[in-house]
């Protein structure tokens, strides 16, 4: 018997250190060639690490959350044969992972994207394990797990068990490698209730003393970093104006009748699209990024629309690259597309990197008022609110008019409040009369 070592990959764009966001074995596990090990993080891409051989795991290098070296040990598999690596006499053939680090605060770097054979996913974000809470004679069984073995469960499960109140640590999972099913989920529940005594309050309700130490690791912390970042370095200050949307919705619903089946569906982001870079012609300092260890601002002709997307792992910006060029169908196409790459876990470094002014929209959860963050080292980003339908008062009579708010913020270091007001408010005259988006 020998050891195979396989070592922490060389996910290349010159990146020396690379995040253990999960592993899909245990030590003591059997593997087979091609079988999923561990996912990998380098800034906001996730790389799936697949076994080159068979064995049994004999070593695990790090725990969730562990940042490793570029050629680090990642695991050590036990193989027939001599495998690539003498095992040391008399060694025990597995020990245990060292603990994950605390969350870094340093800056997050630019967005990378895989370049090696290895599959890029999207992850689900792990969630540590728990100390087991106390719990009634009357609760259910628990399944022994080891220390620090962290129960397999998809996103959806992980969701439905935090809003159920029910820790999946002692959930015994009966799919693939153990992995915890909905229906494991809803068996355990039913069969009583974790967690805290009877409560003295009527009605039978039973409190709830279970508590979840969660660390951000993964995209989670990605994102932490450059939010932290983004505050920290940039003063920010907001700016937000309601805009009559009636005749821009009326407009955009009669394209869609009429070339939609054709050319594709237009949603509100794409016409604001169009109004930000018609804008922009008269406001270029807000088309910049400001290197601010450096002192200079840079504008630019191109308009590199960010366009921030919600995922299940969290918050990325794509970006729809010159959409000074496009028409509102290509623009509504192309952020169609980069928002299913960011969602599906395929969105490369081009896709992820170098905007110069994003757009962040919340649909119809956009509420009444945002204060989005600035998008380093941008210097402004247009927050779309939602769409209401509101009483207004036109030529001394009250109508009903569709309403949404723009909340943008700037950096005030090059931006003054004078110019930003002026910005939002050309882009609200081309919004409420939106032929003037076609004039040239």
């Amino acid at each position: 018997m020998g050891i195979h070592v396989i070592k922490m990959p060389d996910i290349g764009e010159g990146i020396a250190e690379v995040e253990l966001v999960m592993w899909h074995v245990k030590v003591g596990d059997a593997v087979t060639e091609d079988m999923i090990l561990a996912d990998v993080m380098t800034d906001k891409a996730t790389i799936e690490i697949p076994s080159p051989v068979h064995g049994t795991v004999a070593m695990l290098g790090g725990a969730a959350g562990h940042v490793m070296a570029v050629g680090a040990d990642l695991i050590h598999i036990e193989v027939e044969g001599a495998g690539n690596l003498k095992a040391q006499a008399g060694a025990a053939p597995a020990h245990a992972a060292p603990p994950p680090p605390a969350p870094a605060a340093s800056p997050a770097p630019a967005v990378a994207a895989p370049t090696t054979p290895a599959k890029a996913t999207q992850a689900e974000v792990p969630v540590p394990v728990p100390a087991a809470p106390r719990a009634p004679a009357s609760a259910p069984a628990r399944v022994a797990r080891e220390a620090g073995e962290r129960p397999l469960a998809s996103p959806a499960v992980r969701k439905r068990a935090w809003d159920m109140g029910v820790e999946l640590q002692f959930v015994h999972g009966s799919g693939p490698a153990g992995r915890i099913l909905g229906t494991d989920l809803e068996a355990y529940a039913a069969r009583g209730v974790q967690g805290g005594s009877p409560s003295t309050a009527t009605g039978g309700y039973r409190e709830n003393h279970a508590e979840q130490a969660i660390p951000l690791i993964g995209l989670r912390r990605k994102i932490a970093q450059k939010m932290q970042e983004s505050k920290r370095r940039i003063p920010h200050f907001s700016y937000v104006e309601e805009v009559d949307v009636t005749e821009l919705e009326n407009l955009r619903v009669r394209m869609n009748e009429q070339w939609g089946k054709e050319r594709g569906k237009l949603t509100v982001l794409p016409l604001l699209a169009r109004a930000l870079v018609v804008a922009l012609r008269q406001f270029p300092q807000m088309n910049a990024r400001f290197d601010d260890d450096a002192g200079v601002v840079t504008q630019y002709g191109a308009v590199h629309l960010g366009v921030a997307t919600q995922t299940d792992s969290g918050l990325m910006v794509s970006v729809m690259r010159h959409a000074e060029a496009r028409d509102m169908w290509s623009s509504a196409a192309e952020i169609g597309r980069l928002a299913d790459a960011a969602r599906t876990g395929k969105a490369t470094r081009d896709e992820l990197s170098g905007s110069t002014i994003t757009i962040s929209s919340l649909g119809p959860l956009g509420g009444i008022v945002t204060t989005p963050v600035i998008n380093h080292p941008e210097v402004a980003i247009i927050g779309v609110n939602k769409i209401v339908e509101r009483p207004m008062v036109r030529q001394g009579a009250v109508v009903i008019r569709k309403m949404m708010n723009l909340s943008s913020s700037f950096d005030h270091r090059v931006v003054d409040g004078m110019d930003a007001a002026q910005f939002v408010q050309t882009i609200r005259g081309l919004l409420e009369c939106p032929a003037m988006l076609f004039v040239e």
